[in-house]
């Protein structure tokens, strides 16, 4: 068995499914989760700069043996800003919501305008709202607060520290059992990101191993949500007894390659936003990593 070593995101199921059913293992890995890591991208970021992310420190410190996962804009980015590539051969499917509590008198998107919303700095929740709102409001209203990561977010929320927060699986199925209300919801793309020496045939047996999982959820998904309790914060465990059975799928795992225009996508937004300043490289051939 070849070691190899994982920090789930969990805004998905497909890693924990792979290692209880043994689908890593019938791939020759043994897979084992980067636990410190993984609370990290739940955690605060607040005072905490680009690439001192609990995400982005392994790469920083010259970590060549993580492999991880975030929306295509935050892979993206990172790989561009030196930390790893990402791997265009598969792609994660993700809701994603902006909630307010249940008092709040925003009722729409257009009520949005100028209101801090709280997202985690260069990710997915972050990319999301200029990405969305930029439908009914101009750029110069969509406002954006750091939280940090998916925990952080809904407890900023809860404790009014914001008025409304921009949220991922599981936080969303949280949110609705905690009566808070949703004001707009879409999906979008992650992207799995490598250091660029990451062993091809360990990644290709994780991301076998992960496709497996796909197919077992897609055939019997109420047999894995008591699994959602790996991926709540533990800090969220006693709020509340959470009914996994009525939790939602969350990220669905594509073993097909990333549509090529998404990336010039990013790029182009990105730019236009002025969130590109990190960027050293922009080629799409330079960033990847094929399987």
């Amino acid at each position: 068995m070849r070691k190899v070593r994982v920090a789930p995101k969990g805004m998905g199921l497909n890693d924990f499914v792979a290692q209880e059913q043994g689908f890593f293992a019938a791939e020759g890995i043994e897979v084992e989760f980067d636990i410190k890591t993984f609370r990290g991208t739940q955690s605060s970021w607040k005072g905490l700069d680009y690439k001192q992310r609990p995400q982005d420190k392994p790469y920083a410190e010259g970590d060549k043996g993580l492999i991880q996962c975030a929306c295509v804009w935050g892979s993206i980015s990172n790989a561009a800003a030196g930390m790893g590539r990402f791997v265009p051969d598969c792609y994660g499917v993700s809701p994603w919501a902006i909630f307010v509590r249940p008092d709040s008198s925003i009722r729409q998107p257009a009520d949005l305008k100028d209101v801090p919303i709280s997202v985690g700095m260069r990710a997915g929740s972050h990319f999301n709202v200029p990405f969305r709102l930029e439908k009914v409001l101009p750029l110069e209203n969509i406002k954006v607060v750091n939280s940090g990561g998916f925990g952080a977010r809904l407890r900023a929320l809860l404790d009014k520290e914001v008025e409304a927060a921009s949220l991922l699986p599981p936080q969303i199925d949280m949110a609705r059992q905690l009566g808070l209300r949703m004001i707009m919801e879409d999906e979008f793309h992650t992207l799995w990101w490598v250091p660029e020496t990451a062993d091809k045939a360990d990644v290709r047996a994780y991301l076998n191993g992960l496709q497996k999982a796909e197919e077992a959820l897609q055939a019997d998904l109420p047999r894995y949500l008591h699994l959602w309790e790996k991926c709540v914060p533990p800090e969220f465990r006693d709020v509340r007894k959470w009914d996994y059975s009525k939790f939602t799928r969350g990220e669905r795992f594509v073993f097909k390659p990333m549509p090529r225009n998404e990336f010039d996508e990013v790029m182009l937004q990105v730019n236009r936003w002025g969130l590109d300043d990190h960027l050293k490289e922009r080629s799409f051939d330079k960033l990847t990593y094929h399987v």
